[in-house]
């Protein structure tokens, strides 16, 4: 898919702007992150200790700098998608309606690309048993288990081990199979292409660029990987687990730390209509 591939090209080129992420970015996109962000021999992979574990929050050890990381991998991101021709044909509602849908999964292949590493510690929150604990030792009520069915839960969100675990074990799975640049670049195009979302317009020429993005990363693989038949398939594998991972989860983990409760469609769309 030609107008996916020369985007690999397309954004290594730097322009400066005044967007809700540059107030937090002291420099531009670098080349490598910093050496507490690159992965650790044995990180990444799946614990089997209890299942009760899965549940409890954590939170980044250095979020000042893994933030920064992730805010200049989204504007690498939507420049990428920015200079795709066949996207900017598109209708500009059309354009959104994408992006928000597939701005994390973008992000997340993108950290995986720049091989930035997530380090988190638990915590210090008290947990559910803590606080009923300490609430009866007071003689007070203990705590409600959480907001009720049917109403939002407006407090920011600490992501649980079992999320921060999805996460670790998607970026391990794409250092494993040591994905190209090219391959990347077809991965984000059968993403960002999504004819499935409700309220698209221009279904068919969506589907159609997805299947291009497809056959591309076929003939590719084909052509670079002829003696690993299964590499094509092990690549749809990576697309497969981000289902798994919450687009909110990515927002509170990322960018409430250091920008607060600042809605990401108002964000992207501030990023998309400017000149990254």
């Amino acid at each position: 898919m030609a107008c996916v591939e020369r985007c690999c090209r397309c954004c290594a080129d730097s322009r400066r702007h005044s967007s809700i992420l540059y107030n937090i970015l002291r420099s531009e996109e670098r080349a490598a992150p910093p050496p507490e962000l690159r992965p650790r021999r044995g990180q990444g992979q799946a614990s089997r200790s209890c299942p009760c574990g899965s549940r409890r929050r954590v939170a980044l050890r250095s979020p000042q700098v893994a933030c920064k990381a992730a805010s200049a991998v989204l504007v690498k991101t939507l420049r990428f998608v920015q200079n795709v021709p066949c996207f900017q044909e598109l209708p500009l509602e059309e354009q959104l309606l994408l992006v928000r849908s597939c701005w994390a999964p973008l992000l997340l292949l993108g950290l995986a690309q720049d091989r930035v590493h997530l380090e988190t510690v638990e915590s210090a929150e008290p947990s559910m048993l803590q606080r009923i604990l300490t609430t009866r030792r007071q003689g007070e009520q203990p705590p409600p288990r959480g907001p009720e069915p049917g109403r939002p839960h407006h407090g920011p969100h600490l992501p649980s081990t079992g999320e921060i675990q999805a996460i670790n074990g998607f970026l391990a799975k794409c250092w494993s199979l040591d994905i190209s640049t090219k391959e990347y670049a077809y991965l984000k195009g059968t993403v960002l292409f999504n004819p499935d979302l409700p309220g698209l317009q221009c279904t068919q020429y969506i589907e159609g660029l997805q299947r291009e993005a497809q056959q591309a990363l076929n003939e590719h693989v084909r052509l670079i990987h002829r003696g690993d038949e299964a590499r094509f398939d092990k690549l749809n594998v990576v697309l497969s687990l981000l289902g798994s991972i919450n687009a909110n989860v990515i927002a509170e983990l990322f960018f409430r730390p250091i920008i607060g409760a600042v809605n990401m469609d108002d964000m992207l769309l501030e990023m998309l209509c400017a000149k990254l």
